[in-house]
C-alpha cells in the first residue's frame, strides 16, 4: 500500500475539479453549477447554514451502522473462512445478491420512521460486503501456520487468536473500506423518507426546490464523509497492520 503524499491529493482534487468545470461549460444548464459557485453555497452553508447539523445526523447513522455490521459480521466471515461450512457458505452465497432497498417497507413497518430504521437498512446492505471479503480472508490463511499451533497444542481459540484474526486483518480493513463507501451511498436512500436532518435529506429537498448550488452541497458534504472513512482506515491499517504494508 504506498503512502500518500498531501500532493497526490492536491492531483487528485484538481482533475476532479478540471472535470467538473469541463462538465459545467458543456451543459451551461443549471443542474450543473460552475465549481466556483457551488463551493460559495457549500462555504454559506458551512458557515451559516445547517450543513454541520446534517453531517453529524448522517455521520451518526453511518458509524452506527458500520459497528453493528462489523460486530456481526467480522466473526462470523472468520468462523465460516475458517470451517468452510457448506450451508452457511451457501446461504451467505443466496442472501448477498439480493438488493436489500427492497426490504424497506417491511424495515419501516417493523421498526418505524426513525433512525433505528435507517441504521438497520444501512448494515443490512453492508453486513454481506464484510461477511464476503472477511470469509475470504480467511479461507486464504496458509495451512502450514494452522498446523504449527497446532503442533503446540494449541486448540480452536489459539488459531482464531494468533493465526486467522492476524493473517484476516488487512482483509477487514479492506472490507471496511468498501462497507463505508457503500453506507454513505445507501445513506442517500436511507435518508429521502420521513426525514429532514441528514445529508441525503438536504439533497433530496435541494433538488426537489431547484437549488442545485445547495444540492451539490450535500453532495460535496457526502463525499468528504466517506473520503474521511477511507483515510482514516487506510491510515489505521498501518498502524495495526505494519507487517501487510511490508508484504505489498
Amino acid at each position: 500500500m504506498a503512502k500518500r503524499r498531501w500532493y497526490h491529493y492536491a492531483i487528485g482534487l484538481a482533475i476532479i475539479a478540471a472535470g467538473w468545470e469541463a462538465l459545467a461549460i458543456g451543459l451551461q444548464k443549471p443542474v450543473m453549477p460552475r465549481l466556483a459557485d457551488a463551493m460559495t453555497v457549500f462555504v454559506t452553508a458551512l458557515t451559516d447554514g445547517p450543513l454541520l447539523e446534517h453531517f453529524a445526523y448522517s455521520l451518526y447513522r453511518v458509524s452506527m451502522a458500520t459497528v453493528f455490521s462489523l460486530a456481526l459480521g467480522v466473526p462470523l466471515g472468520l468462523y465460516l473462512g475458517r470451517t468452510g461450512g457448506a450451508i452457511g457458505n451457501t446461504l451467505v452465497y443466496l442472501l448477498h445478491p439480493i438488493p436489500k432497498v427492497v426490504f424497506l417497507p417491511v424495515i419501516m413497518a417493523g421498526m418505524g420512521l426513525g433512525d433505528a430504521s435507517k441504521i438497520f437498512l444501512i448494515a443490512l446492505v453492508i453486513f454481506f460486503q464484510i461477511v464476503v471479503t472477511v470469509k475470504d480472508a480467511a479461507a486464504g490463511v496458509a495451512q502450514g501456520l494452522i498446523r504449527s499451533v497446532q503442533s503446540l497444542g494449541g486448540g480452536e481459540r489459539a488459531i482464531y487468536r494468533h493465526v486467522i484474526l492476524p493473517a484476516s486483518l488487512p482483509g477487514i480493513f479492506t472490507a471496511l473500506r468498501l462497507s463505508t463507501g457503500t453506507a454513505v451511498a445507501v445513506l442517500f436512500f436511507a435518508e429521502t423518507y420521513a426525514t429532514r436532518l441528514g445529508l441525503g435529506a438536504l439533497v433530496w429537498e435541494a433538488w426537489a426546490m431547484h437549488l442545485y448550488g445547495l444540492m451539490f452541497t450535500g453532495v460535496m458534504a457526502m463525499a468528504l464523509m466517506g473520503f474521511t472513512f477511507y483515510v482514516f482506515l487506510e491510515w489505521l491499517e498501518r498502524i495495526i497492520c505494519p507487517w501487510a504494508e511490508a508484504q505489498r
